[in-house]
């Protein structure tokens, strides 16, 4: 794609969509959307800008395609681990008794992760209600989260038997999880490079969604979630998502995928 055309559909998915994609990196977003174009089977983007203006079911085909929806229970089972021996106890302890944590699934996508949550905070903590927000850009995504389901063999490969029979519909592939569980978690669509954030959270994650953004995204991001943060709060971040410099948003590394707010 030429640089002229790609500020031209740059342009057109911000007032048709607003969605902005100066955020995103440029070779990966112009790749995608490329291939989006071969897959319509479209031959300039001008004509697919018409079909887009004209269709509106075309409109959220595209809308769901750019939203990139990858995830399943507990992806990377060994930081989970970490999360479930280490990082929950340290805030449960200094949350205060009987206090409730306030959690939130940035970029949750299908609702795996918020899900794998919840099952955490109930095993974890049965008789305790904690406050779990998972937001996503993506309406069917979302949609498909409050859905509870369904979800692939694939998508649930790290729950354990004991937990897809307690958590989990009779019955699968595919799965749904069970309506109690899906009670535990607040579902809302949000923006995160324009809407506010809601504050005071103990945990934050979002993960694998920053390495699509541009570096000042990534900036702005960071700073966003500090500042959501409540001080000893914690974020966790994907495998590959690193903070250049913690220091500088009040945060302190704790190992691979997690930041602590200083107090």
């Amino acid at each position: 794609m030429e640089v002229d055309v790609y500020h031209q559909v740059k342009t057109s998915v911000k007032r048709l969509l607003n969605i902005d994609l100066t955020a995103y990196k440029d070779e990966q977003m112009r790749r995608r959307l490329d291939s989006w174009l071969l897959r319509c089977g479209a031959s300039t983007w001008e004509e697919y800008n018409r079909r887009l203006r004209d269709d509106p079911n075309e409109l959220k085909r595209f809308r769901d395609y750019l939203t990139i929806n990858v995830s399943e229970f507990f992806r990377d089972e060994e930081r989970w681990v970490t999360l479930r021996s280490t990082v929950l106890p340290q805030l449960l302890q200094t949350s205060g008794p009987g206090r409730s944590l306030r959690v939130w699934s940035a970029g949750c996508s299908i609702g795996p992760e918020p899900y794998s949550l919840a099952i955490l905070f109930q095993e974890a903590t049965p008789l305790s209600k904690h406050y779990l927000l998972a937001t996503d850009l993506d309406r069917s995504a979302l949609e498909k989260a409050r859905q509870r389901g369904p979800f692939a063999a694939s998508e649930v490969r790290n729950v354990t038997p004991v937990q897809l029979q307690k958590y989990f519909e009779p019955g699968g592939p595919p799965y749904y999880v069970r309506p109690s569980l899906a009670a535990r978690v607040r579902f809302c669509e949000q923006n995160m490079l324009t809407d506010p954030f809601e504050a005071g959270f103990d945990l934050i994650l979002c993960r694998n969604v920053i390495i699509y953004f541009t570096v000042e995204a990534k900036t702005r991001l960071y700073q966003k979630f500090a500042a959501a943060l409540r001080p000893g709060g914690v974020l966790f971040l994907g495998g590959t998502e690193i903070i250049p410099h913690p220091q500088t948003m009040g945060m302190v590394n704790q190992g691979i995928c997690f930041y602590t707010k200083k107090a």
